[in-house]
């Protein structure tokens, strides 16, 4: 039983990593139809501004917040460059610029500082544990689940209960009308690709965190599974995306537990077996697909 519980914290703490992951991409994918694939990147980025802001001595707090702010920022520099050009093309137009520069920026991180992996020494304080019965929790995994928390229960508050948050809901359900009525639709996107950005920093600091290091691959796999969790979920719901994160999480977590040694190897095949079935009951995500921002 002991051994269980253990298993349900690892399982939350991945899932809240996918989580965050999966709302950005919600969010972008809501407004513009767009699955940003180079969102593994901005998580790169951020791993990369921890790297240089724990070297330049600075606080850990205040490089939490201003690794965030650096992928919020980089977020919106994608947006007006690379896809604001090619905003009213279609769909696989959209696809190929995303991994374009998906590419590009794994290229350009490689050459400008490194292909190996550089090492982040993180503070004494956040490799700690916390005992709770018999259960062990990392002060890093607790951030995770907190973190996940606190940014769904924001982002929900934001779309409620703010001017952008409405913006952001009547582009997400018709863009066209939005602009026609006077809403600057730059703006709209613009700030999409912000709260993307953000949640792709708190995703990033969160990984290196409990990773020790940050390498230009380092978003590649995560925002793939983020991906495929927001798919589980419902494209355009943002709750759909929380529950699809921790839904792969706990997939991931109890078959690397519980699968039998001579299975390990196909553990991820069975991961995606097991997504396959759920598609092919709910062909839409757990929560179905709408052409809206569902909270």
């Amino acid at each position: 039983m002991t051994e269980f519980a253990q298993q349900i914290v690892n399982a939350l703490a991945l899932g809240g990593t996918y989580a965050l992951l999966a709302l950005g991409l919600a969010i972008v994918f809501s407004v513009l139809g767009l699955i940003n694939f180079a969102h593994g990147e901005l998580m790169t980025i951020a791993g990369y501004a921890v790297f240089f802001l724990l070297a330049a001595n600075l606080p850990f707090p205040v490089v939490f917040g201003l690794a965030m702010v650096v992928s919020a920022l980089a977020a919106m520099a994608m947006e007006r460059i690379a896809f604001r050009p090619v905003r009213g093309a279609n769909g696989t137009t959209l696809l190929i610029t995303s991994f374009a520069v998906a590419l590009i920026l794994q290229v350009a991180l490689q050459n400008l500082i490194s292909a190996r992996p550089q090492a982040i020494v993180i503070p004494s304080w956040l490799n700690g544990t916390l005992n709770i019965g018999a259960v062990t929790l990392g002060r890093v995994q607790l951030m995770s689940m907190v973190a996940a928390l606190v940014a769904v229960v924001a982002l929900s508050l934001v779309l409620r209960r703010t001017t952008l948050g409405l913006a952001l809901r009547a582009a997400s359900a018709d863009f066209p009308v939005v602009r026609l009525m006077g809403i600057r639709a730059n703006g709209v996107v613009s700030s999409a690709f912000a709260l993307s950005g953000l949640l792709a920093g708190l995703a990033g600091v969160l990984w290196v965190a409990q990773r020790g290091s940050v390498d230009p691959l380092m978003g590649f796999l995560p925002v793939l599974k983020a991906f495929i969790a927001a798919v589980i979920g419902g494209l355009g719901s943002l709750s759909g995306a929380v529950i699809g994160g921790f839904f792969l999480g706990f997939l991931e977590v109890f078959l690397q537990a519980y699968l039998p040694d001579g299975a390990q190897p196909y553990r991820d095949a069975v991961v995606l077996t097991i997504v396959v079935i759920v598609l092919t009951v709910k062909p839409n995500g757990l929560f179905s697909k709408v052409a809206e921002i569902k909270v």
